[in-house]
């Protein structure tokens, strides 16, 4: 699962040996703790990967932090609500938005 938050964007996939559990990848470093605010998560470095930073948490955990989000969304647009000084994170957020519209027209 991927998840775009205004300031954060995580992958979520299921843990290999153990099925309560996922793991939770960034590519940015600070996204994990943004995702998980106010949480105790041990955020790990992996060079080896194609996200680099990564996470385990239970299912319950991360269903709980999307619930939160969810519950908190105060915008009517959500490209707006990306902090004007975070060009990088608008602009990839630009370049998924335009190939997502361009695959409704498919």
């Amino acid at each position: 699962m991927w998840v775009y938050l205004n300031d954060a964007f995580v992958s979520a996939v299921e843990h290999k040996d153990d099925h309560q559990l996922l793991v939770v990848r960034a590519r940015v470093e600070g996204d994990l703790e943004r995702f998980f605010r106010g949480m105790n998560i041990n955020v790990q470095r992996h060079e080896d990967r194609d996200y680099l930073f990564r996470t385990i948490v239970t299912k319950q955990t991360f269903a709980r932090q999307l619930s939160a989000f969810a519950e908190a969304i105060d915008y009517p647009n959500f490209k707006g609500s990306i902090a004007s000084s975070d060009h990088d994170r608008h602009d990839a957020y630009l370049r998924v938005w335009s190939v997502m519209a361009n695959l409704q027209y498919r």
